[in-house]
This record gives C-alpha cells, structure tokens and sequence, in this order.
C-alpha cells in the first residue's frame, strides 16, 4: 500500500521553515500531522467520540504533550526505563496548546475530545513548544471535528534589539524577551512570557510581530487543506434547550440577582445569596419535565453572567463595589515564622497567599530533564492551592496543571531579579495558598518578592503583580478591571496578568475569550495594570525596602573562595578523602567548581565556627608558602636532629634541632612533644629536594651576650635536610 503524503511549508527566514506534512502517519486518528523544523519534529493527533456522554455540562477536551527521550537518543533514567508521568516542563506546554484551543469550539460541543503531541525526533537548537499549538491546530483543521477557527503559536523573542520567531535555543540564552503568543489569523487567543523589564509598547510591538507570523502558519494550515480535501465538519447532538424555560427563569430573578450583585457583598455571603435565590426559583417554577431540570441553574447563571457584565458596563461598578480601576486593600508581614529562613504573608482583599524561601546548597539543585536537555535550576518555585482555600472539601492528590502553570509564572516572574550565577545559594519558593478569590497567581509573586528579601537574598528590585479583566458590550463599549475577583475572571472576556517592577514588565500571561480585540484596548489595560502594579509595589517597599543584609542566624551561611584550578585536586584529596574528612570535621557543605582557569570553592555552614575553621583549612591547602611568614604548626613526630610539624595542611617542613631554642639542646625531650602547636617561621627551602626549613628560635628574642654556637657536633650537616 502506497502512502502519499501531502505537505506544505512555511518560511520563518534566514533559511528556515517549518514543513507541515500529513497522509504517512496515524492514519486512523480523525486527524494526523507532522510537523518539523530542522531536525525536530512532532507528530500530532486529534480524536473525538461522536456523542457526549449522558449528563455531560461541560467541553471534556484533553491535551497531552510528550517527549520520547529515543527522539533525542537518550534513555530515560528512572528505574523502569521508560517514560513516566508527564514532567513539569511538558504540562507547561500542553496547558500553552490547551488555552489556546478551548475557546475556538462551539459552546454546544460536548462531545470528549483527546488531542495528542508527540516529540518524535529532537533538534538541539528547535524549541519545540513553539510548534506544538501548529501542529494540534494541523490536525484538527484536516479532521472533520467541528473545530471553529484555524489558529496557531509562534515563539517571539528579542535578541540584540531585534525580534526573531522561533529563535533558536542559543539565540534564546541571550534575548531579554520571551514570548509564546497564539492567534487567528484575525485575532490575538492567548500570550504567556517573561522579560527583563520591558516596556509597555514593547510587549505590544512584540504582540504584533508575532501575530504576522502566525498568520503565514494559518494560511500554510489552509493550503495543506486544500491539498488533501476539506473534510465536511461533522454533525453533533446539541444540548437540550428550552427558550421558554430561560425567559421564565429571566423575568422571575432580574431583580434579585441585580440586588445580590449590587450589594458589594463578600465572596461567600453572595454565594449564598445566589444559592439561596436559585433554590427559590426553582421552587416557583414548580414541577419540570426531567429533560428540562438541570436547565434552570444553567440559565440562572447565565443570568447572573448577564446582569454583573451589564452593571460593570452601564454603571462602572463591580461585584464587590469596588471602582474599575481599584486594587482590594493590601496587608502584607514579614518574618512572621521563627525557623523558615524567609517568610511573607500576603493579602489582598479575600486572597492570600503564605510564602517561605529556604536557602540551600548546589547539592540541592534541581534537575531539569527533557528529551534535548538536562539542566540545574538554583531557583525553584512550588505553588499549592488546597481545598480549604475556597472553603471547600476536596481529595488531596499531587499538584494539577493549573498549580503548575500558577507556580511557573510566578517563577518566570521573580527570576528576573535574582542575583547571577555567583550567587552559591540554591534557593526554593513555596507559596501557600490560605485564601483564594481571585489570582492566587499574582499574591504569589508578591509575596515571593518580600519572602526573598526577607531572606537575605540580594533581589534588586522588588516584583509585583496584578491581573486584569475585561467586559465587552455588542455596542463597542468595555470596562477595563484592576485585581478581578474569581467571579470576574469567570464571567469576564479576558484574563490579563501583568508582573514587573517599577522599570518594567517582567511576566504576562493572557487568555482572550473575545474576537476582535483591539490593540488600542491592550495597550489601555496594560497602562492601567501599570498603575495597579506600581501601587502594590508601593505597598511592599513600605513593607520591607530592600534585601536584608544577610541572612538569619539559622540560616547556612555561604562564602566563596577562589582558587588555582591546580589545587582542585589537593582540596577534594584521593576519591575525595580530604574534602569529606574537612565536612566532617567542620560541619560543613562544600562545593567544588571549576570555572574557567580558576576553581570556586563554596562552602556552607550554619555555625560560624565551622565556616572559620573550614575556611582556613582550605586556605591552608590553597596556600603558596613564602620564607619569612609565620605559621602555627602542629608537630608531628619526633627526630634526634629535630621536629617534622605540619604548618600548613599537607605541608609539612623540619624545625632543626638547632632552630628551636637559642639555648644548645642534646634532645627534644621535655620540650617539644607530638601533637604541640607551635608557632614557626619558614626560613627557606632545600635547594636540592624542595623541602621546607623552619625555625622557632627566630620568633625568640635573642638573649643578650649570645653568640651562634657552632651545629652540634653528633648531628651531620645532612640532618638539617631530612
């Protein structure tokens, strides 16, 4: 059986493109792709159940990333050898293909739909998360499931002034700005990035760049279409309705579900009050057939959608009386744990978020594992959001993909401040969530931002961030909301958050849920997020100004000490007995690093004792001995012709017999013994065997009348060299 593949190609410039290819794998699947870009290439799948299941009320769609580690011939290190559970990385990149996806399906399509991305071959230079959302998007255009729009993602990034799409991962080490943007070819779906504190008309110009890009991958998904032969989008069954039912449901509860709205009630007494104003509708309405039951709270909280938007557009208040552009009020602590090495509490309006940072060694970083790379993060951020922060009860099970997208923008977010790479501290960020209505995701950072400068790490500048919403009428007019509440982001028509310092954007993540956003419109709620994040900051400096100068007592201290690449041996000693027997001694973690024609030695310790002691050991080793320094020397045996003492680790030397009193000595006994510590001066070295000559008597004043006496006549000359 011949297999003819069809294929299109997109040009990104300076020799490359991208190939979109179809008809040679996964034929079975509603739809199938390829999608390479040098050697990287991913295959992309798209399945469907031709009927919703019984009782489905929501769109159940599926999206799974996953690297192949024979993609980039490497086999995976756990125990079984085998890929496992999707990595943190790989949720990352599902959730960017999923946000971007989800809206473009009819509100009616309930039907369970899986879409599948496979990185099969691995470039080390190609990014594969940029490619992802095409090829999911390929595959679906070519499917006959009833998806809306064509769409895809490119990767933009600045590098030396310049943006580039899909910039390799050398170029990626080297650009201060960092952006996954998702679109029509109409309309902006989805943004989510990091810079180093970029302006305002920079993020949009960025925005822009990558939207002509996206719209050239579109038309090249149109063309592959063409190619292979648009498939008719499949029939469906549609939800039941009943119009009838929905204006009953309108005319009876308008006016209550407009006076709890109204009320600037707090989160759960508006619940509440919802709650208990559905019971009573329903009651009113009476007996309903079965089919039509489940439609009253479905229209109802279209109501409550309906009549909140309509206030936030006509009268400019919100559900909690709050004026559009108003942040809830802040409350913020530090230092407020005895033991953590860094801590902050921080609240805003009915969110709050409980942050420590705990410092640790290099032994502590974390490994970054895919299919092209391994990497050590020193900064590691983990965001939990238990149940009882909603007031709700609710298994316990490992962290979701939305604790790990919440936590990664937080990550990207604070990163940007943190001191460079001579920073020896491994350090961890753990954001509990106590409270939640609305962006946990942003107290997080906040909070992060004082834990950080509550533990002495050097951030320079403190991080901030505030989400914002948006309301759009059918006439043109829309309400931009400072610091939306839960309610606001589920009923809004995008979820906008915005981090940075006073200089600059730091992190964004956008979804849009509205065709036709104007840039005008984004460049308006970017300038009022502005706003909202310099009055946060403000809040925070008063909180606590800047980095505290070191960090606690309990916490392990750290110094650095730079030595002669060639004493990298001498210090970690034969199967590393020295630098074990210096550990254990001292109490100490020490690291050892060559950098360069150099080696770094950083060493930690929560007992200054220790780290003195470990310090001077290692200078010891490190040191270069000159004739005339003094040394405390520990004897180490006993000869006739004098002492061997160790006066510097692993060196040791030979004090004369004639070299330790200025009084004439026919032995040592009495006067030095093994294990003494005496104070020594080199005095030179054998010219022919290198070896140390030291003297004790020359740190001895020289009694008066005295004369050098002649060596000792039972000692040969040779002895001196010994």
């Amino acid at each position: 059986m011949s297999l003819q593949p069809f294929s299109s190609t997109i040009d990104l410039g300076d020799g490359r493109n991208i190939m979109i290819e179809t008809g040679r794998l996964a034929r079975q699947a509603d739809g199938s792709v390829t999608v390479r870009q040098g050697n990287c290439v991913l295959l992309a799948t798209v399945c469907a159940n031709r009927e919703p299941k019984v009782g489905q009320s929501f769109f159940p769609l599926s999206v799974d990333y996953q690297e192949k580690f024979g993609s980039a011939g490497r086999i995976p290190g756990s125990f079984f050898k085998r890929e496992g559970r999707l990595s943190d990385y790989e949720v990352l990149i599902c959730r960017l293909v999923d946000r971007a996806l989800r809206p473009l399906f009819p509100d009616d399509y309930l039907c369970d739909v899986q879409v599948l991305i496979t990185l099969i071959s691995s470039d080390p230079e190609v990014l594969p998360d940029s490619l992802a959302c095409l090829a999911a998007s390929a595959a679906l255009t070519l499917s006959d499931i009833p998806i809306q729009e064509i769409i895809s993602e490119v990767r933009v990034g600045r590098v030396d002034g310049k943006m580039v799409i899909n910039p390799s991962r050398t170029q990626m080490a080297d650009a201060d700005m960092d952006f996954i943007v998702a679109g029509t070819g109409k309309n902006i779906m989805m943004v989510e990035g990091e810079s180093k504190e970029c302006r305002e008309e920079d993020l949009v110009r960025a925005i822009q760049f990558a939207h002509e890009a996206v719209k050239d991958q579109v038309r090249a998904q149109e063309e592959l279409r063409d190619q292979v032969g648009a498939k008719t989008k499949r029939d469906y069954e549609k939800p039941h309705v009943n119009e009838e039912l929905n204006q009953k449901v309108i005319s009876e509860a308008r006016d209550q579900v407009y006076r709890i709205a109204k009320s600037a009630l707090d989160k759960h007494s508006r619940s509440e009050g919802f709650d208990a104003l559905l019971e009573e509708l329903t009651a009113t309405l009476g007996e309903l057939p079965e089919e039509d039951q489940p439609l009253v709270g479905h229209y109802f909280h279209d109501l409550q959608k309906e009549v909140a938007r309509q206030m936030m557009l006509e009268e400019r208040v919100r559900l909690d009386g709050r004026a559009l552009d108003v942040v809830r009020p802040l409350n913020m602590e530090v230092d407020l744990l005895p033991s953590p090495h860094g801590c902050a509490l921080f609240t805003r309006g009915e969110t709050q978020s409980l942050t420590t940072v705990t410092l640790g060694t290099p032994d502590d970083e974390l490994l970054i594992e895919n299919a092209a790379t391994s990497t050590y993060s020193k900064i590691i951020l983990h965001y939990n959001f238990p149940p009882f922060s909603t007031g709700e009860v609710k298994p316990m099970r490992g962290p979701g993909r939305r604790e790990v997208g919440h936590g990664n923008l937080a990550l990207r977010s604070l990163r940007q401040m943190m001191p460079g790479k001579d920073y020896a501290y491994t350090v961890r960020i753990v954001s509990d969530i106590l409270e939640s209505n609305g962006s946990s995701s942003m107290a997080t950072v906040c909070a992060g931002s004082l834990a950080l400068m509550d533990a002495g790490v050097p951030v320079r500048k403190h991080v901030s961030g505030v989400a914002m919403g948006l309301v759009s009428g059918k006439d043109g007019k829309y309400a931009i909301l400072t610091d939306i509440l839960g309610d606001e982001d589920h009923l809004g028509d995008m979820d906008f958050k915005v981090t940075g310092t006073r200089d600059g954007i730091c992190g964004v993540q956008m979804d849009i849920k509205v065709d036709g956003l104007s840039m005008e419109i984004m460049m308006e709620a970017l300038e009022q997020a502005r706003k909202g994040r310099l009055h946060i900051l403000d809040a925070m400096y008063q909180c606590l100004p800047q980095a505290r100068p070191e960090p606690k007592p309990h916490a392990p201290r750290m110094e650095k000490l730079i030595i002669d690449k060639e004493f990298i041996g001498a210090v970690i000693g034969p199967g590393g007995k020295v630098i074990q027997e210096i550990q254990r001694i001292t109490g100490t973690t020490i690291n050892v690093e060559e950098v360069g024609k150099t080696g770094e030695v950083s060493i930690f310790c929560v007992n200054k004792e220790g780290m003195e002691k470990a310090v001077a050991w290692i200078k010891g080793i490190t040191a270069v001995p000159e004739v005339g320094d003094v040394y405390e020397a520990t004897v180490k045996s006993i000869m006739p012709y004098g002492a061997f003492v160790e006066f510097l680790p692993g060196k040791q030397g030979l004090i004369h017999i004639s070299e330790v009193s200025w009084k004439r000595l026919e032995n040592l006994d009495g006067v030095l013994a093994e294990g003494d510590k005496v104070k020594v001066k080199l005095t030179g070295t054998d010219p022919r065997t290198g070896k140390f000559k030291l003297s004790r008597k020359a740190l001895m004043p020289r009694p008066e009348g005295h004369t050098n006496a002649a060596p000792h006549a039972d000692t040969p000359e040779s002895h001196r060299d010994r």
